[in-house]
């Protein structure tokens, strides 16, 4: 039986520390998917193609990584693809409470799936999309967060 595992996100962009919790977790799977999520209570501030171009630049060289967008819950999307474990990041304590809530949501939804936890690496723990966004909004210099494959759009 195939290990296979779904990373969700916004990815709204994808960053330094999502690629480092997929490159870190690659080992464990023989497949993961980056599901990039379309939620149409949130505005995203980069399109949806860019988003998915991005992640799939960024996991280009790794085969066994596939990049899928998808719309409603995560619990469906792994058990269309066939993925028993949901892979999140922590960041901080706070980020615990919320996934581990979310966690128990899909685990009643689907018994089988099982939620893994990888703490992020100590340097890039001050590293989210939203902190990005913010920088970018305000003019600010974004590379150091983000792998060399994300291009932003110039801000207009």
């Amino acid at each position: 039986m195939k290990r296979i595992a779904v990373f969700p996100g916004s990815f709204d962009p994808i960053t330094l520390g999502h690629r480092s919790i997929v490159l870190r977790a690659l080992p464990m799977f023989d497949e993961i998917y980056v599901a990039v999520g379309i939620n149409m209570e949130k505005r995203s501030t980069f399109d949806l193609q860019d988003r998915i171009k991005w992640c799939e630049a960024v996991f280009a060289d790794y085969p066994n990584v596939k990049v899928e967008s998808y719309q409603g819950l995560t619990a469906d999307f792994c058990k269309k693809v066939g993925a028993n474990t949901i892979i999140r990041g922590l960041r901080c304590g706070s980020d615990f409470e919320y996934e581990n809530m979310i966690g128990h949501a899909n685990k009643r939804l689907h018994p089988e799936l099982e939620t893994i936890f990888l703490l992020t690496e100590s340097e890039l723990v001050g590293v989210s999309s939203s902190v990005v966004r913010d920088i970018y909004k305000n003019g600010g210099d974004t590379s150091k967060f983000l792998p060399s494959e994300v291009k932003l759009p110039e801000k207009q």
